[in-house]
């Protein structure tokens, strides 16, 4: 299957001059983490002289160098190198899942027009870094394509429900939050027809600055230290976990501070901490400690997929599952911190899914009458 990238373009100009500059960040921050010329110019898959005269240029546009190159300790970027590379990662945090939904659009649209067509499953998914992970060895399957796109918890379900994909990815909270977030998940669940395909757990709590300043540990701790925040947007899963933890801290949002400020992902979010303009924020693990932050555990979330028995009866739907039981993937999801591949592919039905997330309180018994819901909304959908 064709698969389309977009990627940012960092041209710079000045006024009253014809002169610009086109910063390749993928240089700089492969400098960065090596501190070597030569890794950077083998990553950007350009010679070393090259490189090396596009960063004098660099510097010669802006007055300023990028780089400084010490002996015995290899190539440093400069604090206006730094700038410049953390500018993108936090660009890259915001605008990331926006283009990979766009890319993934444009991909389906000219794919009709193409002659290899290969088999195709549409996953509609809340979005993690685990996913990503999933999605890169999706990849490289031969004749199977993914259409992923990035969608809150519950149109996840919906989308499944009314045809609109074959996977939907969806997080479930452990402890005291998972009773109501089970009765909102059995509204879209068919018990004789959906079955739930383990995937990973990951930990979810609040990511503060490096060396936590306030000494926040608890939600409390955000109203009394007025900490700075920012929020998930309105639509997302995570958002309204969040939101949940509040009603059972028994603190109402409004005295969250800076709580109406937003951003669109656990990176996007992490990324506002770690550039100094909130104090605290809530969602995974692995985001805080991919921008260098502190994180203050909450609580445990399971990751899973749900789709159609039909479905994952189909010869495509069984490689992926075989995917997810590999050590490929296993090995992949070791490195994010906070994610841990639990029973990943094993396909469960709703019943045993229900019987072995639930405590006998919690547990719903099925019944027909989410299907009937469910068949309600379809036709609703159809109208």
């Amino acid at each position: 299957m064709l698969n389309i990238e977009i990627e940012t373009i960092w041209r710079f100009h000045k006024d009253g001059s014809p002169q610009t500059a086109v910063v390749m960040l993928g240089i700089l921050n492969e400098i960065r983490q090596t501190g070597k010329l030569t890794s950077a110019a083998a990553h950007a898959r350009l010679s070393y002289r090259h490189v090396w005269n596009l960063i004098e240029q660099w510097s010669d546009f802006f007055g300023v160098p990028l780089v400084e190159r010490q002996r015995g300790k290899g190539t440093t970027l400069t604090p206006f190198g730094e700038r410049l590379v953390w500018a993108g990662q936090r660009l890259e945090a915001r605008l990331g899942l926006q283009l990979e939904n766009l890319a993934q659009e444009l991909a389906t649209e000219i794919k009709p027009f193409l002659h290899q067509q290969p088999s195709v499953i549409r996953v509609h998914a809340s979005h993690g870094f685990a996913v990503s992970k999933l999605r890169e060895l999706f990849d490289r399957v031969p004749g199977i394509g993914v259409d992923l796109r990035y969608v809150s918890n519950q149109n996840s379900l919906v989308s499944l429900a009314q045809g609109a994909c074959d996977l939907s990815g969806v997080h479930l909270p452990r402890g005291e939050l998972r009773a109501r977030n089970i009765a909102t998940l059995t509204e879209w669940l068919d018990p004789r027809e959906d079955r739930v395909i383990s995937f990973v757990t990951r930990e979810m709590g609040l990511m503060v600055r490096r060396g936590n300043p306030l000494n926040i540990n608890s939600l409390n701790d955000l109203v009394e230290r007025k900490a700075r925040f920012v929020n998930r947007d309105h639509d997302s899963g995570t958002r309204l976990l969040f939101d949940q933890l509040l009603d059972l801290s028994k603190i109402k949002p409004s005295r969250i501070n800076d709580a109406q400020q937003m951003e669109f992902t656990h990176a996007a979010v992490a990324a506002y901490v770690a550039s100094d303009m909130a104090d605290a924020c809530f969602g995974v693990e692995a985001a805080a400690r991919q921008f260098g932050l502190d994180f203050i555990r909450l609580l445990t979330e399971d990751y899973f997929f749900v789709g159609r028995r039909s479905f994952l009866e189909t010869e495509p739907m069984q490689r992926i599952i075989e995917i997810m039981k590999g050590d490929e993937f296993h090995d992949a999801v070791a490195t994010l911190p906070g994610y841990v591949a639990t029973n990943a592919g094993h396909v469960s039905t709703v019943k045993e899914f229900l019987e072995q997330v639930a405590t006998p309180q919690e547990q719903p018994a099925p019944s027909e009458k989410p299907a009937k819901k469910r068949a309600a909304r379809k036709t609703a959908a159809k109208a």
